[in-house]
């Protein structure tokens, strides 16, 4: 189904980084053990192979090593060291990240759907990391990786591959920002011109203690000698489909919520939307899991950006990971029960105003973000996160070809979690993304179409 074309390294232009380092923090520590994280962006491109060959791998590799030379962390490597001593990410001349050109036999037109498909269709569109070496005494863990294919007079995907550890959405879309620009415009000098680059200063103050928590989250133990990356591998019984809630129906369903629920202390478009998804999944899984405790309990995981939250600020563009959890849990009888979309937007929206409007701190209980974050405690076996956000324009990735067709987080198949993301037609609509076995997808499809036809 995949042919590989080429495979090379993209370095910054030579002499332009040298040797540099970036220390972790507690934000980025709490992510050692995380798994890669999968996009892919489809893009409509009617030519012929040797048409694609010459003009559009040639952009994608010269831009793409202009913009490491800024954004050199993506072509650096973690490096972890015995001992319990703190990783740090760490460039030397030299470091570079793999680049794959591919062709694929795979129907274009059936992968840019929304309707339900295989997931693992998608896993041979994504690069691995790569290798994790033993170099001295530490580990060397790559941590960006690109791979792009072709579909022969059709178009072309860009699979992107990090280790959660090297960023989160915010400075991920600033680098494909500057990507992209470059792309289309042949050089940075516009971006220079603007002074838009990643912000590397680690300002952010917080207790030292965060760091010896993370660094001693259970597992860390296993980073040894023998450690390497999971990447997505298939088969899988799983399908993705895609939803797209239009401005106007999300406007119906907040009236009506504010309606059903006067008090209620956060309602969003992103709140009610990830509740609407939220409940739907909780009634699709009736019939397909089996409950023995009716007080069981369901868990909703989502990340705010706390650049501007924290104390003091950071600016927009600080490069690495900002985002704290707001995490929401209510019993899954009550989840799947016909009142199933009001208790998630009550309990959502409660999770994230009493998060994001701490008196005392967005960085209170800290501590105990690795449970929410990546943990599952026995006691609560069903957990979904979120990935992306609204607040990223992802179709604005555009590299001179026109926006994306479609834009997938192959990821998601993972853990159970949604992606979330301004739509491709209109920003304010929301697009949402769902991996589930087939059978759940079915009722979910069902499920989510009644209540979904209910707001008129």
């Amino acid at each position: 189904m995949s042919t590989v074309l080429e495979n090379c390294r993209i370095s910054p232009p030579s002499a332009t980084v040298g040797e540099k380092s970036l220390p972790l923090t507690f934000f980025d520590i709490i992510f050692l053990l995380h798994f890669p994280i999968h996009q892919l962006f489809f893009y409509d491109f009617p030519h012929s192979k040797s048409h694609f060959i010459q003009s559009v791998t040639p952009i994608l590799k010269h831009s793409l090593s202009i913009t490491l030379q800024h954004f050199f962390p993506f072509a650096s490597n973690l490096i972890v060291f015995p001992h319990a001593r703190k990783p740090e990410i760490r460039h030397v001349d030299g470091d570079s990240v793999n680049f794959t050109v591919a062709e694929s036999s795979l129907d274009f037109n059936d992968l840019v759907g929304n309707h339900p498909r295989a997931c693992d269709k998608f896993y041979p569109l994504v690069p691995p990391l790569g290798r994790v070496t033993k170099v001295s005494d530490f580990l060397s863990i790559p941590l960006f990786a690109v791979q792009v294919t072709f579909f022969e007079k059709l178009g072309f995907s860009i699979g992107i591959t990090n280790h959660h550890v090297l960023c989160d959405a915010s400075t991920k879309f600033d680098f494909l920002k500057l990507w992209t620009s470059i792309a289309r415009h042949g050089s940075d000098a516009i971006v220079l011109a603007n002074g838009y680059l990643p912000f590397y200063d680690r300002l952010l103050k917080y207790p030292e203690s965060l760091d010896e928590i993370f660094m001693n989250q259970p597992g860390i133990e296993a980073l040894d000698s023998d450690y390497q990356i999971s990447d997505i591998v298939g088969p899988t019984s799983k399908v993705r489909a895609t939803f797209i809630f239009t401005k106007e129906k999300i406007n119906l369903i907040k009236k009506w919520v504010s309606t059903e629920l006067p008090t209620s202390g956060h309602v969003s478009s992103f709140s009610v939307v990830c509740a609407f998804v939220w409940s739907c999944i909780a009634k699709s899984r009736v019939g397909f899991q089996e409950r023995n405790d009716e007080d069981e309990l369901e868990r909703f995981v989502c990340l705010a950006n706390f650049r501007n939250r924290i104390d003091p600020p950071l600016p927009a563009t600080y490069f690495g990971n900002c985002v704290g959890p707001c995490v929401a849990i209510t019993k899954s009888r009550l989840l799947s029960g016909n009142k199933g979309f009001l208790v998630a937007v009550e309990s959502l929206g409660k999770a994230i105003s009493e998060t994001v409007k701490k008196k005392d701190g967005v960085l209170k209980d800290a501590e105990f973000w690795f449970e929410m974050l990546i943990k599952t405690p026995a006691m609560i076996p069903a957990k979904i996160g979120v990935a992306g956000t609204p607040q990223v324009k992802i179709y604005d990735v555009d590299f001179g070809w026109g926006k994306p067709r479609k834009y997938e987080t192959v990821s998601i198949d993972r853990n159970g979690s949604i992606s979330v993301n301004a739509s491709k037609e209109l920003p304010e609509d929301l697009e949402i993304g769902l991996s589930l076995p087939a059978k759940q997808m079915d009722a979910f499809v069902a499920i989510f179409n009644d209540l979904h036809s209910s707001f008129e």
